[in-house]
C-alpha cells in the first residue's frame, strides 16, 4: 500500500493493485487535478460526502480473505465503503483495511487491530480522534494528515497512548509505503 497525501483530505492510494483518489475535487491550490486523477481506477469523495459509496456497518464488517487458487476469484479486488460522516473504509484483497477519517469516528469492530488509519484535520481533531481510536481497538498504524503544527500537537497528545501502535506523519506530496 502506498499513500500520497496532497493536503486537506485529498489523497492518492495505490492499494490492492488499484489506484484510488479521494477528494480530488477538494485538492489544494497548485495541484493539477488532471494529473492527480490520471490513471486512477476509482475517484471518490468522503469529506463532503459521496452518495455513490455503498454503506457498511463497521462493527460487523470483516475483511475478505484472498481466495485460494482453485476457488472462484471473480470478486472485486478493491471496495470503498462509507462507514460514517466523513469516514470511509477501503477493503482491498491481500491488504490491511484502510480507514480514512475526516469527520466522526464510527463505532468499529475487531478488524481494527490490523488496520491502517489516516486521520485528517487540525491538531485537536486528530488528537481527539486518535485518543478515541486507541481507547477502543488500537490499529496497527495511525497516519496524521495535517499541517506541521497540527501534527506536532497530535503527536504530543497521542504519544503516551500508543502502546504498540505505529504513528506516522504524512508529508504533503510525499508517498508513504505501508
Amino acid at each position: 500500500m502506498k499513500l500520497t497525501w496532497f493536503g486537506g483530505t485529498t489523497m492518492r492510494m495505490h492499494i490492492g493493485g488499484a489506484i484510488l483518489v479521494a477528494d480530488a475535487a477538494l485538492a489544494p491550490v497548485g495541484i493539477d487535478a488532471a494529473e492527480l486523477v490520471s490513471g486512477a481506477d476509482r475517484v471518490f469523495g468522503f469529506a463532503g460526502g459521496d452518495a455513490g459509496l455503498p454503506a457498511v456497518d463497521p462493527t460487523v464488517w470483516k475483511p475478505r480473505r484472498v481466495p485460494r487458487p482453485l476457488e472462484d476469484d471473480s470478486q472485486v479486488d478493491v471496495i470503498v465503503w462509507a462507514v460514517g460522516p466523513g469516514a470511509v473504509l477501503v477493503d482491498a484483497l491481500g491488504e490491511p483495511p484502510l480507514l480514512l477519517v475526516a469527520g466522526e469516528l464510527p463505532r468499529l469492530g475487531r478488524w481494527m487491530g490490523d488496520a491502517v488509519v489516516v486521520l485528517f484535520g487540525d491538531g485537536a481533531a486528530m488528537s481527539g480522534l486518535g485518543e478515541a481510536l486507541l481507547d477502543v481497538v488500537p490499529p496497527r498504524l495511525i497516519g496524521l494528515a495535517g499541517s506541521e503544527e497540527d501534527v506536532d500537537f497530535a503527536i504530543t497528545a497521542l504519544r503516551e497512548h500508543l502502546d504498540g501502535t505505529g504513528l506516522v506523519s504524512l508529508e504533503a506530496r510525499l508517498a508513504l509505503e505501508v
